[in-house]
């Protein structure tokens, strides 16, 4: 009926206008409320203050006042804290709980160890800053084995001789080596990719392997550990691996079906390179024992040349002592017993930036070559034995190749030429490639062209080096730095 909604009408105006009375915030907008809510807080402070002057007026106690004032204040805190949660001010409650959390997260992260990243030619490598141990197969990068970026200091030998007696205590010698220590760092990392790939090889190397199954987990584990970036760092030269009467230069060819035997005598040489620094390092693998004597006189003799090596040394001098070591031991094999020759026509050799023979040969034999070493070079001592003859010849299908390092320009008749050399340019520069890396990246039909490039002596070749048919080969050598202060062997690690 009508009377009954009009007198519904006035009981819910009455209510509001009620409700009204009660919410003093009713009507107003949120930055409204806000600001009346401070003026009401500041209006109970000041009360609160005049309240406590007058308490203190009347001799009241100081420290009650005190502690009644901090109550007073937490009173209103909380008022103001239920007014908040009943008008909106939950989302502020929410701001400062996370300004809490996110304040712990810092401080926890404070804790941890820092990021540590390390410019890499170009690239970054991010590292946690905790040491990590390598894995087999080798997967841990080496920024996180050193993250620091300061890598192993190798075998340290004082330079031979009584005229080189000053360099240990000169200040003017240490400060010279001081200059040289990032470029010593880069030599050291490519030093510890070079350790840690020969020592995966040295677990997974059996006979019934197939060499270029060998070579190509040796070259693809030293790629990532040395982080391969085109000619900044990768490989120093194609892996050798030769076998018995072979003592140098064979690395397998595509199509080789040369298997391992468990009578071979194997050596594995191969190299890291940074910036142009390369590390030459070689050892031998033999699985019968009968070839201990065989190993033990090269790497005695490469221990001696390595102890004779040093600023102002003769080569001469260096290659007499060698010899000498080498072929004071005898081997004996099947019943026979061999002295171990030193090959005469084989020797170490000094090594620049981006060239491996840098010039200077350091024999194995006694000789006249009374070029004296200097500071600053880099040399790589090597040392090869044989129960043959003791002179190599070139043998056998050629793998590898190496543009010649004083090479000028040359005329070149044909475009596949021209295309190949550009390739070898760009990815090998005048480091040695082999036939199976230009086959890796996409080179087709290239003999004819190579051979065009060899002929114009533009590029060079480096068939196998073989002694006598039937006869048996070892190699050990490692890369030495001539510093101002001390000999160093980089390459130097507890395998040999």
């Amino acid at each position: 009926p009508p009377e009954a909604k009009a007198d519904a009408a006035a009981a819910s105006e009455a209510a509001s206008t009620a409700g009204d009375a009660k919410d003093p915030y009713a009507g107003l907008t949120a930055k409204q409320i806000k600001n009346k809510k401070k003026r009401e807080r500041q209006k109970k402070k000041k009360a609160e203050e005049k309240r406590l002057a007058a308490l203190a007026a009347a001799g009241g106690d100081a420290a009650a006042a005190a502690g009644e004032s901090n109550s007073g204040i937490k009173d209103s805190k909380a008022v103001a804290n239920e007014d908040a949660k009943s008008r909106g001010g939950v989302g502020e409650e929410k701001k400062k709980k996370k300004k809490r959390k996110k304040k712990k997260k810092n401080q926890n992260a404070e804790q941890k160890a820092p990021d540590i990243i390390m410019t890499v030619i170009g690239k970054e490598h991010k590292s946690r800053g905790e040491v990590k141990p390598q894995t087999y197969p080798p997967s841990v990068m080496l920024p996180d084995m050193f993250p620091k970026g300061i890598y192993p200091v190798g075998e340290i030998q004082e330079h031979p001789g009584d005229f080189n007696t000053f360099r240990v205590t000169s200040e003017e010698k240490r400060a010279a080596d001081k200059m040289q220590e990032s470029m010593y760092n880069e030599v050291r990392e490519a030093a510890e990719a070079h350790r840690q790939t020969r020592k995966y090889a040295q677990q997974f190397i059996r006979p019934g392997m197939s060499m270029i199954d060998i070579v190509q987990k040796i070259e693809a584990c030293s790629e990532k550990l040395i982080r391969k970036d085109g000619l900044k760092r990768g490989w120093g030269f194609p892996t050798g691996v030769s076998i018995n009467h072979v003592a140098a230069h064979y690395t397998p060819n595509y199509g080789d079906t040369t298997v391992l035997k468990e009578k071979d005598v194997v050596k594995l040489d191969f190299g890291t390179q940074i910036n142009g620094h390369i590390i030459d390092c070689a050892f031998t693998i033999a699985f019968d024992p009968m070839f201990d004597n065989l190993l033990n006189a090269v790497q005695d003799a490469t221990n001696t040349g390595i102890k004779e090596a040093g600023i102002d040394v003769r080569l001469c001098d260096i290659g007499e002592r060698i010899q000498e070591v080498m072929e004071s031991y005898e081997v004996t094999i099947d019943g026979k017993t061999y002295q171990v020759k030193s090959i005469a026509n084989l020797n170490g050799h000094s090594i620049g930036s981006y060239q491996i023979h840098a010039g200077k040969s350091v024999p194995i034999v006694k000789g006249r070559d009374a070029t004296k070493m200097e500071e600053g070079e880099m040399y790589a001592i090597e040392t090869f034995g044989s129960t043959g003859k003791g002179f190599v010849h070139e043998d056998m299908a050629c793998s590898h190749y190496m543009k010649n390092f004083d090479a000028g320009f040359r005329p070149l008749r044909s475009r596949k030429s021209k295309q190949l050399l550009s390739h070898i340019d760009k990815n090998f520069g005048t480091l040695a490639f082999c036939r199976r890396w230009l086959e890796d990246q996409g080179q087709k039909g290239y003999l004819m062209a190579l051979k065009e490039l060899t002929d114009l002596d533009i590029v060079r070749k480096y068939p196998p080096l073989c002694d006598k048919q039937g006869c048996y080969t070892a190699q050990f050598e490692h890369t030495i730095l001539l510093r101002p202060t001390c000999k160093e062997v980089v390459s130097r690690g507890d395998d040999y």
